[in-house]
């Protein structure tokens, strides 16, 4: 007979929350076997010292872990189970990201269903632009559409918005063709980054619309497609025209700029602006960080989260970055000093009293 320290399936089962079958699965395949089987009866007891194992093999198998993999999970040590949990997840997001391309693929194959062409794009360029501008979206499962890619055709250019509500950042390309038909939708984001590969290895991109997505062909490669989201976009044209005008105009080294953010990656930065320069300060430095800076307008202090005003100015095109400055509580333009083909709006927030 078992002794009184050991439990029977049953007990186990309410305990680990595994039902009886799957402790008997896991027993035949290995993974738990019991800590003893009457040799009578064949019923099995199970110690209190598997429960944990018990659990964590519950756990893993409720995230889509293949056996194997559990095993091995459970007999590593707890950084070579953090990373063979971490290689699972990215496996099972590549392949359900491959699973959604392919049924864009197929939808879009359909006997019956249309397809728009929209424009013709310089690979390369069009790569850069989804990169840049993409950096301004955000996850958000309650408004989609924050992940996304606005994609506007017109007769003369292709303009492609991102928004994450605190920043916005826009660029216009120029199609290698003219543009027969005027075509408006958001693309989800994740699926334009996973393309950007090809599309930069390709001189061309044919853009095409569909019912469902909007396809990328490219000539020896394989068409990509990216399904479109639903929801509305923000109105951002209508904040666009809503702005002040400037009252303060900053041109800058972009590389000058940058370093002195990384520097100072902490929860809030502060920009002080004079005829003098631009001094990078967080709430605890004084006097700062001095920039040589082209300063044009009124003098003014400023405070941003560094994660909002670091990758807005990363993007920006060529040497020198140029700032334009509304208020406190107004968004700052960010843009190339010398192409205004990529803007970046980011929105500042409320300086802490010592900054």
């Amino acid at each position: 007979m078992p002794n009184s320290e050991l439990m029977p399936i049953g007990i186990f089962a309410q305990r680990t929350g595994l039902t009886s079958s799957a402790l008997r699965f896991y027993a035949d395949s290995g993974l738990l076997p019991p800590a003893e089987v009457d040799p009578v009866s064949g019923y099995r007891y199970y110690s209190a010292d598997q429960v944990a194992r018990a659990t964590g093999l519950r756990r893993l198998r409720g995230i889509a872990m293949p056996l194997t993999a559990v095993e091995a999970v459970l007999d590593a040590t707890p950084e070579e189970a953090s990373r063979l949990i971490d290689e699972h997840v990215a496996k099972v997001l590549e392949d359900a990201a491959a699973v959604r391309r392919r049924a864009a693929s197929i939808k879009a194959s359909l006997a019956g269903v249309p397809s728009l062409p929209v424009a013709v794009l310089k690979g390369p360029v069009l790569a850069d632009a989804i990169e840049q501008v993409l950096t301004a979206t955000a996850r958000d499962p309650g408004t989609p559409v924050l992940g996304g890619l606005r994609v506007e055709v017109t007769g003369e250019a292709v303009t492609l918005t991102a928004t994450d509500r605190y920043r916005l950042s826009t660029r216009t390309l120029v199609p290698v063709e003219p543009v027969v038909t005027a075509w408006a939708a958001t693309v989800d984001g994740d699926e334009l980054r996973a393309a950007v590969a090809e599309v930069r290895r390709s001189v061309l991109v044919r853009v095409e619309a569909t019912p469902h997505g909007m396809r990328l062909r490219m000539a020896d490669r394989e068409d990509r497609h990216c399904r479109l989201l639903t929801g509305e976009f923000p109105d951002h044209r209508l904040m666009l025209a809503s702005l002040p005008e400037a009252t303060t105009r900053v041109t800058v080294s972009k590389g000058l700029l940058l370093r002195a953010l990384e520097d100072r990656l902490s929860e809030r930065v502060s920009l002080r602006v004079t005829r003098r320069g631009l001094t990078v300060r967080t709430a605890d430095e004084h006097p700062g960080f001095p920039l040589p800076a082209t300063v044009t307008g009124r003098r003014l202090r400023i405070s941003f989260e560094p994660t909002t005003l670091y990758p807005a100015v990363s993007t920006a095109i060529g040497p020198d970055v140029m700032l334009d400055l509304r208020g406190l509580d107004q968004p700052v333009t960010i843009r190339s000093a010398g192409r205004g083909d990529l803007t970046t709006w980011a929105m500042p927030v409320s300086p802490t009293p010592s900054a």
